[in-house]
């Protein structure tokens, strides 16, 4: 499940912008913010530590920790938004969301092939995984941390959809039903070079017997004509 009984502490701030959240990553913490569940929106500080450790682990920006802010309260919540420095990778900012237990949310949850399908070993198909997360609505202790799908009887032209992944307790699927999973398609076949009558590839550029023949035949008429007036000048 991606509900975790561990505890991350923050500091509350009492001031906000690009000044402050400077001298934050300066002393090694993260600007973030807390919100949700009814509750008034707090700044606080954060170790981007803590952070990366969570959206790092199996479940991901889907796990549900408690937050202490010093001071203050201690709630569940999620990693609902992150940034991070495109170049040095620093966490410049998180948003976290206060989690009411009791109300159902939605989240997406990564989807898993498992087996070699038939179609590719016995077929010589293409195996393909074309989703993999698909989104659901389930109470927050009940988020599971991933769906493996077996894909070992799948033959050619079969498929897996969303709605062939089991659903338990409080769990709903939000996508599509009819969104594929995962396949197994034919590969396609290599376009096989136009041959003549021998057998061989026609040349590039190469002319028809007949218009060659037809060539022949209007050169040496010429060719009679021309004889024929230059021995009409000798007489």
């Amino acid at each position: 499940m991606a509900r975790k009984d561990f505890t991350i502490t923050v500091e509350a701030r009492e001031t906000r912008g690009k000044n402050e959240a400077r001298r934050l990553r300066v002393a090694g913490a993260s600007p973030a913010v807390l919100y949700g569940a009814g509750g008034a929106s707090v700044a606080i500080a954060v170790n981007p530590k803590d952070i990366k450790r969570i959206l790092s682990s199996k479940t991901g920006h889907n796990t549900i920790f408690e937050v202490a802010v010093t001071n203050g309260e201690t709630t569940p919540v999620m990693i609902v938004d992150w940034q991070n420095d495109p170049i040095k990778e620093h966490l410049l900012h998180v948003d976290l969301k206060r989690i009411d237990l009791t109300k159902s949310i939605r989240v997406k949850v990564p989807v898993h092939a498992k087996g070699d399908p038939k179609g590719v070993k016995l077929q010589g198909g293409l195996h393909e995984l074309i989703t993999r997360e698909i989104e659901i609505e389930c109470l927050p202790d009940e988020i599971p941390e991933e769906y493996v799908v077996d894909v070992t009887e799948l033959m050619i032209g079969q498929n897996v959809r969303a709605s062939d992944i089991p659903l338990g307790g409080s769990v709903k699927l939000v996508s599509p039903a009819d969104a594929v999973i995962s396949h197994v398609v034919a590969l396609k076949a290599e376009e096989a070079p136009v041959a003549t009558t021998e057998g061989a590839p026609a040349a590039a550029g190469a002319e028809p017997e007949v218009i060659k023949k037809g060539k022949k035949e209007e050169e040496e008429a010429a060719a009679g004509e021309k004889k024929k007036g230059e021995e009409k000048k000798k007489k």
